[in-house]
C-alpha cells in the first residue's frame, strides 16, 4: 500500500466524505465562539455600571476589537491559504480565550481595552465565520452554499442557546465569572477539534471537493491531483481593479455597520425602553436564532439564483426595519425589529466567499473574502462606537437608526451594478482600454 492509499483509508472513515466531518467541526467551533462573542452585549450595562464607564467609552473598546479583528481576518486569510487551518485555529483560540479569561481580573478601562479590544480580537480572525466559510468553500463544490450555511448556523444556534445561559450566569454570578467560563469552554472545544478533526484543502489530502467534475462518488479520493485553482484565478490586487469588487466591498461595509451596531446596542436599547434584562436577553437569543433561519435560506438561495437577489432582499428588509423602529417604540415593534433584523444578520456570511469565488476564482478566496470581511468589521466597529457616542450626547439612538436606513438603500443600489460573472484579467485590460 502506498502513502496515498493509506491516507485514503485513514480519512475516508466508513466511506463518509471527510468534508462532512470538517463541516461538523466548523459548526461546533462557531457554536461556542459565536455564542461567546454575542454574549458581550448582555454584559454591556453590568460592566459600565460597576466600573463607571459611559456607553461611548465602552464602545471604544468594541471599535478597537473590530479594528483588530478586521486586521486579523486579512492575516488569517493569508495564513490559511498558505498553511491550512489547524495551527491557525489553535493559536487564534489561545488569544481569543486568553483575552476572555483575563477580563476576570480587570479593574480599569485600559486593561479591558487591551484584553478585549486587542488580544481577544487578534484571535477572532481564526475562530469565526469568515475562515470556516472559506474552508468549506474548498471542500464542497456541489451544495457549497448549503454546506457553508449549515456550518455558519452554528453561530446563530450558539447565540440562541448560550446567550440566555450567560444572561442567567451574569445575574447569579456576575460578568467576571461569565467571561471566565466562556473563555475556558471555547479554549477546550476549539483546541480539541482543531487538533483531531479539522482539515484544510481537500486537494492537499488527495481528495476532490464534493461534486467536482469527475467525482462520481461524492467527494472520494482523487486518483490524480486536481488543484482547486487555475491560472485564471485572480489575486487580491487584480480583483481590486474591478468595479464589482468595490461595489461588493461597499455593500459589506454597510452590512457590518448594521450588524455590529444592533448586536452591541440592542439589549441596552430594549432595557432603556422598559424591558427587563432577562426579557431583553431572551429576545436577543431569538435574534440569534432567526439568524440561523436566514443563513440556512441564504446559501441554497445563492446556489439557485445567484448572490444579488438575497443581498437586495436583505437590505430592503433592513431599510423597512430601521424606518419602523424610528417611528414605533413599543413591545410589538421591538419583537418585529429584533426578529426581522436577526433574520438578516448572517445572510451575507455564506454569500461573501461564494461571490468572491464566483467573481475571481477560489485560489485566493481566503485572502479576497478576508479583505472584504475586514471592511465589513471595520464598518461595524465604527458604527457601534458612534452609536454609543450618539446616545451619550442625545440620549437616543434615533439618528443612528435613520442613517442606517439610508445606508441600506445605498447597499441596494450598489448591488444592482455588480456584474455577477467570472471576471478575468482580460476584462480588466478591456476596462482600462475603454477608460482610456
Amino acid at each position: 500500500m502506498n502513502h496515498r492509499e493509506g491516507k485514503t483509508h485513514s480519512l475516508n472513515l466508513n466511506h463518509i466524505f471527510y468534508g462532512w466531518y470538517v463541516l461538523a467541526a466548523s459548526f461546533i467551533i462557531l457554536f461556542f465562539s459565536g455564542g461567546a462573542i454575542y454574549s458581550v452585549g448582555i454584559m454591556f450595562k453590568p460592566i459600565i455600571s460597576e466600573l463607571g464607564w459611559s456607553r461611548g467609552t465602552f464602545s471604544i473598546a468594541f471599535f478597537c476589537n473590530m479594528a483588530v479583528y478586521a486586521c486579523s481576518l486579512i492575516a488569517a486569510g493569508r495564513l490559511y491559504d498558505r498553511y491550512g487551518p489547524k495551527w491557525l485555529v489553535i493559536v487564534s483560540t489561545i488569544l481569543f480565550s486568553g483575552g476572555f479569561v483575563g477580563i476576570f481580573f480587570i479593574n480599569s478601562f485600559w486593561e479591558y481595552l487591551l484584553l478585549y479590544g486587542v488580544i481577544s480580537a487578534a484571535g477572532m480572525g481564526g475562530t469565526t465565520v469568515p475562515l470556516f466559510a472559506a474552508i468549506l468553500s474548498k471542500w464542497f463544490e456541489k451544495h457549497r452554499g448549503l454546506a457553508i450555511s449549515l456550518a455558519i448556523s452554528g453561530s446563530g444556534i450558539g447565540q440562541f442557546v448560550i446567550v440566555p445561559l450567560v444572561t442567567r450566569l451574569v445575574v447569579l454570578q456576575g460578568w467576571r465569572i461569565s467571561f471566565l467560563v466562556l473563555g475556558a469552554v471555547v479554549f477546550i472545544t476549539n483546541i480539541c477539534l482543531a487538533s483531531f478533526v479539522l482539515k484544510g484543502d481537500p486537494d492537499d489530502l488527495g481528495y476532490m471537493p464534493l461534486g467536482k467534475e469527475g467525482d462520481t462518488s461524492g467527494g472520494t479520493f482523487a486518483a490524480v491531483d486536481t488543484p482547486m485553482g487555475s491560472e485564471e484565478d485572480m489575486s487580491l490586487s487584480e480583483a481590486m481593479k474591478t468595479r464589482s469588487f468595490w461595489l461588493f466591498t461597499l455593500i459589506m461595509l454597510v452590512c457590518g455597520s448594521g450588524d455590529f451596531f444592533v448586536s452591541m446596542h440592542l439589549v441596552p436599547f430594549l432595557t432603556d425602553n422598559g424591558m427587563s434584562a432577562m426579557s431583553a436577553g431572551q429576545l436577543f437569543a431569538w435574534f440569534g436564532l432567526m439568524s440561523l433561519l436566514g443563513v440556512i435560506i441564504a446559501g441554497p438561495a445563492t446556489d439557485l439564483m445567484g448572490a444579488k437577489v438575497p443581498i437586495a432582499v436583505t437590505f430592503f428588509m433592513r431599510a423597512v426595519l430601521f424606518l419602523t423602529i424610528l417611528y414605533y417604540k413599543n413591545i410589538t415593534s421591538f419583537y418585529v425589529f429584533s426578529i426581522g433584523f436577526g433574520f438578516t444578520l448572517l445572510i451575507t456570511a455564506p454569500i461573501a466567499p461564494m461571490l468572491a469565488g464566483r467573481l475571481f476564482g477560489y485560489s485566493n478566496v481566503g485572502l479576497i473574502s478576508g479583505f472584504i470581511t475586514t471592511v465589513h468589521h471595520l464598518g461595524g466597529g465604527a458604527w457601534a462606537y458612534l452609536g454609543g457616542v450618539c446616545f451619550d450626547k442625545t440620549g437616543s439612538y434615533d439618528s443612528i437608526f435613520f442613517v442606517s436606513m439610508v445606508f441600506a438603500v445605498v447597499a441596494i443600489m450598489s448591488d444592482i451594478f455588480i456584474r455577477e460573472e467570472r471576471h478575468s484579467r482580460q476584462s480588466i485590460r478591456s476596462l482600462h482600454t475603454d477608460a482610456g
